[in-house]
């Protein structure tokens, strides 16, 4: 179980319980890629790499020293709708991370000559990640679904535009969207909220704002992709072809996200058994690597399919995944195949809880758009209570031929 608490600030602390004697803590802000506004492409991920750069109260070296000096781990990582700063440490120091989490979320000020220095660590980043067509294309894929909105924009931006970056505009970014109304402090650890609540108490914050911030609120409407069921090929000299085909879905608290969770598992799911991966590697033998993924966002979500395999194996692999896709349409799952699938989608549940920092994250990130979060029996009972005219209906709404979109990075034919 876990406990929450609204600190004066407006800061949100969420504090769930283990007995480990290691404590995972973080901050999550309510700002990611899709808060940048025009002109700002990146800027939510440089902020992460600046935050670690320099505060009013310390230097870079200072922030690199103060977690690890007593064998702790600090990390950061941005995505399309939150930032998440966390560390992992011996809960005698969790007061510690929670002071330098706080220092660098809330006092960073982005000396110029280390946003110098770090533009080229995070150019370098960007082509390492150009060299790299099968997570490329994911990136690629997005922008197909969302055309012209920040949701389809690459998180890491351009080397053009990062260039342009003064500190002025990313205190800006800061002044905008970094304070305490939209974030929320976790701790998940063998420590009582009392315990967290005071050491907070103990560090200056700012003043809340006269307006509470919304859950999940944002600003605008989803564009609608440029047509259903378009194909785009892209000429690639890579030794294998790589290929996305998958649609835009609902967001992560429609009815119907744990009925497509359990058919994405089925498909193309981590295990070997899953029907995309026995039909083209194993029956086959087409492809090295299958596999199906599914992400919600506030307000909207996304489902893909991805296979890497020879250039002329292409048309091939996609008439197998559209084979496989039609058996989900044409009729329901048997009962019995259901049952199965759940009891399979449990275990991989329950093994994922024994990843405390996973857990930690997962919780947080809930709870900071959601003002919630979800116990690992609460998730068992959402999957008890789905049937198969339910899968049956979602996968008709979501599989059929022509609202799938493909992108292929291969040689044209």
């Amino acid at each position: 179980m876990y406990q929450t608490y609204r600190h004066p600030s407006g800061l949100r602390i969420i504090c769930a319980r283990n007995e480990s004697e290691v404590a995972y803590c973080g901050i999550a802000v309510d700002a990611g890629t899709r808060d940048e506004l025009p002109g700002e492409d990146g800027m939510a991920h440089f902020v992460e790499h600046l935050s670690f750069k320099g505060t009013s109260r310390r230097t870079s070296r200072q922030i690199a020293t103060r977690m690890e000096s007593v064998g702790g781990d600090l990390n950061a990582f941005t995505g399309k709708e939150e930032t998440v700063y966390y560390c992992t440490t011996l809960r005698q120091h969790l007061a510690r991370a929670i002071e330098l989490l706080l220092d660098i979320t809330l006092n960073s000020i982005f000396p110029p000559h280390e946003i110098e220095r770090e533009v080229e660590v995070v150019i370098d980043e960007i082509e390492s990640y150009n060299d790299q067509p099968s997570e490329l294309i994911y990136d690629d894929f997005e922008s197909l679904l969302f055309p012209d909105h920040s949701l389809g924009r690459n998180i890491l931006g351009s080397p053009e535009r990062l260039r342009q970056f003064r500190s002025a505009d990313m205190q800006g970014f800061v002044r905008r969207l970094y304070h305490p109304e939209r974030m929320v402090l976790f701790v998940y650890g063998r420590v009582k909220m009392d315990e967290v609540v005071r050491m907070v108490e103990r560090i200056s914050l700012p003043a809340s704002a006269s307006q509470p911030f919304a859950l999940g609120s944002r600003k605008g409407t989803l564009p609608s992709p440029q047509e259903f069921g378009r194909r785009l090929t892209v000429s690639h000299s890579t030794h294998q072809a790589h290929v996305m085909m998958g649609c835009r879905t609902f967001k992560a608290t429609d009815p119907r996200h744990y009925a497509l969770y359990l058919l994405n598992n089925l498909l193309g799911g981590p295990a070997m058994s899953s029907r995309l991966n026995t039909s083209l590697r194993e029956r086959y033998g087409l492809v090295y690597s299958v596999e199906s993924s599914m992400v919600s966002y506030t307000d909207a979500g996304l489902w893909c399919v991805y296979f890497g395999c020879d250039h002329h194996d292409v048309k091939h692999c996609e008439r197998l995944v559209m084979h496989e896709l039609k058996r989900l349409c044409d009729a329901p799952l048997s009962q019995r195949t259901l049952d199965a699938m759940r009891r399979q989608m449990k275990g991989q549940i329950g093994i994922a809880y024994d990843n405390s920092e996973s857990v930690a994250i997962g919780m947080a990130k809930r709870y900071l758009h959601y003002g919630t979060t979800q116990t690992m029996q609460q998730q068992f009972a959402r999957l008890d209570a789905l049937t198969p005219d339910l899968l049956w209906q979602t996968a008709k709404e979501l599989f059929a031929p022509e609202r799938l979109f493909t992108l292929a990075f291969t040689d044209p034919v």
